[in-house]
């Protein structure tokens, strides 16, 4: 193979909210963290031991706007990307940063449908009327 690839794939939490800045031009960024668990058990203790990683997820424009309406704290997201170094001197030191731009999301799951009272559907595809009062979502 004679090209290369750089693609993240990630499911996880958001760890805090979208924070959003606005440039000259319309353009905007949205940048959160996100929050990849790994689970196992020791085999010389039988304990459960949970590992976090935490991602710095980037969105631009559309996709950033997106982010902010919709997403909050705690919500699960699918999200697809590629890997960015950013590199700055503070204090005399050289400082990185690794991020994850995004091209591709799903949301999987959002605050405000956990905290709906579960109810079982009779029938799971949505009516005509369901699908018109959810005409204003942007997928």
């Amino acid at each position: 193979m004679a090209g290369t690839l750089n693609k993240v794939m990630l499911i996880g939490h958001l760890g805090d909210e979208v924070k959003m800045h606005y440039f000259d031009g319309g353009n905007s960024i949205g940048r959160f963290p996100i929050a990849t668990n790994e689970t196992y058990t020791n085999k010389q203790t039988g304990e459960r031991i949970t590992n976090t990683e935490w991602h710095n997820i980037v969105v631009r424009n559309k996709l950033a706007e997106i982010c902010e309406k919709y997403l909050s704290k705690g919500d699960k997201i699918y999200c697809e990307g590629r890997l960015k170094t950013r590199q700055w001197e503070q204090d005399g030191q050289k400082r990185y940063s690794t991020e994850i731009h995004v091209v591709d999301m799903t949301f999987l799951t959002t605050k405000k449908e956990t905290t709906k009272p579960q109810e079982a559907p009779s029938n799971p595809t949505p009516t005509s009327q369901q699908a018109e009062e959810n005409d204003d979502l942007p997928f």
